[in-house]
């Protein structure tokens, strides 16, 4: 009898001792003022829990999203998984779409092409987890800082949109990202 484990089965080594220098992460998105929202591509976003706070093991973001809204189709080496609290987000990946609803958990897996869309008349609201964390990071680097969780950024004219959408596009390598800007919104 072999009573050699095969690699994959090896228990793990002992668990690392408590770090006494990471604190509990506790907040409220209507209440605390410490926490940023973020105005990006018509949407806002707040970021609850940031890679500070997670040892860059994840962030989690609350998305305000209005009709019609949500980012262009993009592809990045990390996991991205969403749960919605209200309305209903269509949904493409790999170029099948499907519409969710509130109480449904969607992940996505890391470098999977997909996009996103609030296609109800009225606003959405989803969870976004990534992990690793650093989305949050592109989040504040191109977003415009609202007072706010469910407050509309500003509207860009034409020459603000192609700002942001060049700073966009400059910026996205930096955080494992690709936007597919020449593929089809939905």
């Amino acid at each position: 009898m072999n009573d050699t484990l095969p690699a994959e089965s090896t228990p793990p080594g002992p668990i690392p001792a408590d770090d006494p220098g990471r604190g509990l992460t506790r907040v409220s998105p209507d209440t605390d003022e410490s926490l940023p929202h973020l105005g990006v591509v018509g949407d806002t976003y707040t970021i609850l829990v940031s890679g500070e706070d997670t040892a860059g093991r994840y962030t989690l973001i609350d998305m305000h999203v209005p009709p019609g809204g949500g980012p262009p189709p993009h592809r990045h080496d990390f996991e991205e998984m969403f749960t919605i609290l209200d309305g209903e987000i269509e949904l493409t990946f790999r170029g099948v779409s499907a519409v969710a609803t509130a109480g449904v958990t969607i992940n996505v897996p890391a470098n999977a092409p997909h996009v996103f869309r609030n296609v109800s008349k009225r606003p959405a609201r989803l969870l976004c987890l990534c992990s690793p964390a650093g989305q949050e990071e592109f989040f504040k680097e191109v977003g415009v800082p609202v007072a706010h969780r469910t407050e509309a950024p500003p509207a860009l004219d034409d020459a603000a949109t192609g700002a942001f959408i060049a700073k966009a596009i400059a910026l996205a390598p930096k955080y494992r990202t690709e936007l597919l800007l020449g593929e089809p919104k939905t």
